[in-house]
């Protein structure tokens, strides 16, 4: 390959990838301060990162508490990281869950809670419902990981069978506003979908998990198979008033990251064509 040709390739995947840096991604979202607490939480392999980065470009007082996989911290001031098993869940994921919780307790209408979600969170933030227990959600995970089907029919139905997913963690923020800033791993950048939507219901419901599971053949542990039978525990609807006033945006994805390459191609004289984002497997 000519010099000339791998700087200019290299040039595009640089160009994704600082589409793609918590610092930049995050200085155009940054909502305005509130007139009572910041709170941040967040969830995810890269949580830590955007925690650090929030804490550098916000100017106020703030606090909060994130999850990230073990060995994936990094140093922060004012936000608290925890680390957590990834891709199957275990105890240090259950604690986190509850601290998330313990952090939104309590909050008025005047505070804002900003919510740092990334891919990974899915298994980060075990929160079993009912009965079902930790070593429940583990086999789910496994089964729904041996399973082959895509992100989104997992994460539809994990939302379905836990007590954090699926809208509920914003739910437990209420009355206070809650502002979700999503790095996405999924097709389509639907933020429901990353990492489960603990802040962002979707409208995905109990019948249609089932239907998935039945359409994919996976193969629940016996006590997921009997909760997903049932009716208690649904998914939060997102008409619920409840999450009137909140706000979702995606800040990075591999889309806004071959956007970006396509530009710095462009600008070179080179037309870029994107063929897709979508690819998984």
């Amino acid at each position: 390959m000519r010099s000339e040709d791998r700087a200019f390739l290299t040039a595009l995947f640089d160009a994704a990838v600082q589409a793609a840096d918590p610092a930049l991604a995050l200085a155009a979202h940054l909502p305005p301060r509130p007139r009572g607490r910041t709170v941040v939480i967040g969830a995810g392999k890269g949580a830590a990162q955007l925690a650090a980065a929030f804490e550098a470009q916000w100017d106020g007082p703030l606090e909060g508490v994130v999850v990230t996989r073990y060995g994936y911290g990094c140093p922060t001031r004012r936000i608290r990281v925890l680390e957590a098993a990834h891709p199957v869940p275990d105890a240090a994921g259950l604690r986190a869950s509850a601290v998330l919780f313990d952090a939104v307790r309590g909050l008025g209408p005047d505070d804002l809670v900003v919510a740092l979600i990334c891919g990974g969170g899915s298994a980060l933030l075990p929160c079993p419902p009912g009965c079902l227990t930790l070593d429940d959600e583990a086999a789910l995970n496994r089964a729904l990981l041996a399973s082959g089907a895509p992100i989104s029919v997992m994460n539809a139905i994990r939302k379905q069978i836990s007590g954090i997913k699926g809208g509920r963690l914003a739910a437990a923020c209420h009355p206070a506003k809650v502002v979700t800033l999503v790095v996405s791993d999924v097709p389509g950048d639907d933020p429901a979908q990353v990492a489960s939507g603990p802040t962002v219901p979707d409208a995905v419901t109990r019948a249609e998990a089932r239907a998935m599971v039945a359409r994919w053949r996976i193969a629940l542990p016996p006590a997921v198979a009997q909760w997903l039978a049932g009716d208690q525990g649904q998914a939060p609807d997102p008409g619920d008033t409840v999450f009137a006033g909140h706000e979702v945006k995606v800040i990075a994805s591999a889309r806004l990251s071959l956007e970006a390459a396509a530009r710095a191609a462009e600008t070179q004289g080179v037309p870029a064509v994107i063929l897709s984002d979508a690819i998984e497997g």
